[in-house]
């Protein structure tokens, strides 16, 4: 739901319709909205570094892993159009409470460490620098091929970005 509409879409009641539950059920397990968004964002945390773990040990290639880190992106668009969950939640940041903050702060740090791991493989003396820019690009290429429904631009961005040399 929020990698659809966003967290100020967020309802306790469609979350609740969704799952075949009253509200309440829903409060029951989460106060607030923070602590619902919270513990999804978490969620989303945990699961990008399960993920990053498993690319980084099926092999040894790190063009093929760096391939396969942009197809998850991809995957969501193709998924409902749906953004990265922190990608959307971070487009909203002003508007979300400090505990939801720390954890879409907590998911740019996951990508971009693993990202400058991956680079530094390389004696890239720049690999932070260029993790960060990688996943900004990548987040901003899904974004505007969400906006426009269109995957083929997502496509096309992370084409663009191999020639360009930002992605090997």
């Amino acid at each position: 739901m929020v990698q659809a509409r966003g967290y100020n879409a967020l309802s306790f009641r469609d979350i609740a319709k969704e799952v075949g539950i009253k509200s309440a059920g829903v409060h029951h397990h989460f106060a607030t909205k923070g602590d619902l968004g919270t513990a999804l964002a978490r969620e989303y945390c945990e699961e990008a570094l399960r993920m990053l773990d498993a690319l980084s040990k099926a092999n040894d290639d790190d063009k093929i892993t760096l391939d396969r880190y942009t197809q998850i992106f991809r995957a969501a668009l193709i998924e409902d159009n749906r953004m990265c969950l922190c990608g959307i939640m971070a487009a909203e940041y002003q508007d979300l409470p400090s505990e939801v903050r720390a954890e879409v702060a907590r998911f740019t740090r996951i990508n971009v460490e693993w990202l400058t791991s991956m680079f530094a493989k390389g004696d890239d003396p720049a690999a932070a620098r260029k993790a960060l820019s990688v996943f900004a690009a990548i987040e901003g290429a899904q974004l505007v091929a969400r906006g426009r429904g269109d995957i083929s631009v997502y496509d096309e961005a992370i084409r663009g970005y191999r020639a360009s040399g930002l992605l090997p």
